[in-house]
């Protein structure tokens, strides 16, 4: 049944939209931390959709929402009122901490970083963008144009000018061997020397996490020393929670807050988690640069009742069980698991992440040398194993990508961790 569904999807398919695995995989059902496939195999759940099932799969409170609000209606568009769309964009301005803040609703977050590049380049009247190396923000025309990340740019053509600066990577590049403090100086001294080259941007676009880029990121604080820098010159600073929001770092709600010392950015994006699932995205900004567009616009899907319902449950189900605390507590316990497992095993460069978004960077023994095929051996392992990991990397895909729905148990995580130990081993 795999290999027929797997030839239909090569004959109607692009050639480039990536499956993993030898033998491609086919979800058909989860519940909880776990899915299982059309053989009946189940699998413990470390990727999450990739970091989009924040909660738990078919979790009760989701689902019923869902099933009630298609009972009534399940799209209406913006140009009417919309009560699930009014109320989740309450709650999500008054937990992003931008002042004054506006919310705009898309179906993903390619889009919400597209619209948050239109709101900064028009309230600017610049095209011009400072984006972060190794970083990724989506597969649209534009998006894919400040994507500092190889691997996932297929085109240089864009209608913005990117400029690309240091500080995403902590462990790699011409400043790794300074201590946090250095760092961040020589971070803030290249982005100050840049800016002496160039008309002034319409903003930085930086992940507080990077999330294709294999979950690196640089120490607390660069981004907050870089927003002096930028509000002295009146450049806006997006901060894409696409991957880090809603509390998956544990220690904070959105990763802008460990570099919050500045204030918040002018702009949020947000997606995959909040829908756990549905096609939720979305831009928070301060009400000045929300409503500087002088044309306008609508969004035809974005902000559809269904999938509104669908956040407003899944959100209010993150906030009572302290799902941020729990991926602090456990992500903690995890991260602890697989240093120690790493230490044993030569392949292993660093183990690396907060809460529950955790790296695991493979190289060739000895060296720093990207090793991506250890990483798909391991992927497959782990499978075999009854675990689902995804990857991710910069100049290689050479980075385990660990993020499980953020409900995940201690004996969940320890179970998870087993697998990866005798996966991690047979390399």
């Amino acid at each position: 049944m795999n290999r027929d569904l797997f030839a239909r999807h090569r004959a109607v398919l692009p050639d480039w939209l990536a499956l993993y695995y030898e033998d491609p995989l086919e979800i058909t059902h989860g519940e909880g931390r776990y899915v299982w496939d059309a053989a009946g195999n189940k699998y413990l759940d470390f990727f999450g959709g990739i970091l989009t099932t924040m909660t738990a799969h078919a979790l009760p409170e989701v689902t019923k929402a869902v099933a009630e609000q298609a009972g009534r209606i399940v799209h209406s568009s913006t140009l009417y009122l919309n009560r699930p769309m009014v109320e989740l964009a309450e709650r999500v301005a008054q937990l992003s901490g931008i002042p004054d803040a506006r919310v705009f609703f898309t179906t993903s977050g390619t889009e919400a970083n597209d619209t948050a590049l239109l709101l900064a380049t028009a309230h600017r009247r610049s095209n011009t963008i400072l984006a972060m190396r190794n970083s990724y923000h989506g597969r649209s025309f534009s998006s894919v144009g400040i994507t500092g990340n190889r691997g996932w740019s297929p085109t240089s053509l864009s209608p913005l000018q990117t400029l690309y600066v240091h500080g995403g990577v902590r462990t790699r590049g011409p400043y790794a061997h300074l201590d946090d403090r250095d760092f961040i100086d020589a971070c803030v001294a290249d982005l100050e020397d840049l800016l002496g080259h160039t008309r002034a941007p319409a903003a930085l676009i930086a992940e507080p996490v990077q999330g294709v880029g294999g979950f690196t990121s640089p120490p607390d604080g660069l981004y907050a020393a870089f927003r002096e820098v930028l509000h002295e010159r009146g450049i806006l600073w997006i901060a894409d929670e696409v991957q880090t929001g809603w509390g998956r770092t544990g220690e904070h709600f959105w990763g802008w807050q460990a570099h919050g010392r500045s204030g918040p950015p002018d702009i949020v994006t947000f997606a995959k988690g909040i829908g756990n699932g549905m096609s939720i995205g979305g831009v928070v900004a301060r009400a000045e640069i929300m409503n500087c567009l002088d044309a306008n616009s609508i969004s035809t899907f974005g902000g559809t009742q269904v999938t509104m319902a669908a956040g407003l449950a899944n959100l209010n189900h993150l906030l009572e069980h302290d799902l941020q605390g729990n991926a602090r507590r456990v992500g903690g316990l995890l991260i602890e698991r697989l240093r120690a497992v790493a230490a044993q095993v030569p392949h292993v460069r660093e183990v690396r992440g907060r809460g529950l978004m955790i790296g695991v960077e493979l190289t060739r023994p000895g060296t720093d040398e990207a090793a991506p095929e250890a990483a798909s051996t391991v992927l497959e392992e782990a499978r075999a194993g009854g675990l689902l990991v995804g990857k991710g990397g910069g100049h290689s895909t050479s980075v385990l990508r660990i993020a499980p729905p953020m409900s995940l148990t201690v004996a969940e995580a320890e179970e998870g961790a087993a697998i990866l130990e005798r996966a991690l081993r047979s390399i």
